[in-house]
């Protein structure tokens, strides 16, 4: 199991933002859908490390939230209330997200898992691809939030769809290294992969 655990970063500057949060998840996979937990803080548990990914990166895409992820087994079957999960993973998302409030200006993500290198690969890979996503501006994200991966000849729909040419979608798709993204994240899943078999 992944335990992810993401609380806000910034809640007394922009407000509590836990629930935009659980809504932009709600699509995703998971053994436990992710819910508010405490104050500004939002659990979710996964069984897919693409998931996972998916899951680090549209929290970091945001700037404001620190992310941990607990990679391990939990007692089963999974109760319905938060507070009653117990198991390695749900500890190792606890220590980690403590972590990843004290990374000060780095990308704010930490894995915590039974292989300690493991973890750190996984955690390394993941914060590149953080890095990645939280840096792109506002112009770039209208792009790639209309690039489906793999799909040729997009970018003159996409172009038309912004009002701008195919060569300005092109552009930008280079500057947000989407494509760099993409290749990356099926390793990132991976090594999340390998963690938990460990």
């Amino acid at each position: 199991m992944y335990v992810v655990t993401i609380n806000q970063r910034d809640t007394r500057a922009a407000g509590d933002r836990v629930d935009d949060l659980v809504r932009a998840l709600e699509d995703l996979p998971t053994a436990s859908a992710f819910r508010r937990s405490v104050a500004d803080e939002a659990i979710g548990i996964l069984t897919e490390p693409a998931a996972v990914v998916t899951a680090a990166l549209t929290a970091l895409r945001e700037r404001r939230w620190n992310v941990g992820i607990g990679v391990g087994s939990l007692h089963e079957p999974l109760p319905e209330e938060l507070d009653d999960v117990r198991g390695p993973a749900i500890v190792h998302a606890r220590r980690a997200v403590t972590a990843a409030q004290k990374i000060g200006e780095r990308v704010p993500l930490v894995v915590a898992g039974p292989d300690p290198d493991l973890a750190a690969e996984a955690e390394a890979v993941l914060r590149l691809l953080g890095h990645l996503v939280a840096h792109r501006t506002a112009a770039e994200w209208a792009v790639v939030d209309l690039l489906v991966p793999g799909v040729r000849g997009q970018h003159k729909d996409i172009g038309a769809a912004l009002g701008i040419t195919s060569q300005a979608v092109s552009k930008a798709v280079l500057r947000a290294q989407a494509k760099e993204e993409w290749a990356a994240r099926p390793a990132a899943a991976r090594l999340l992969g390998l963690l938990h078999a460990s």
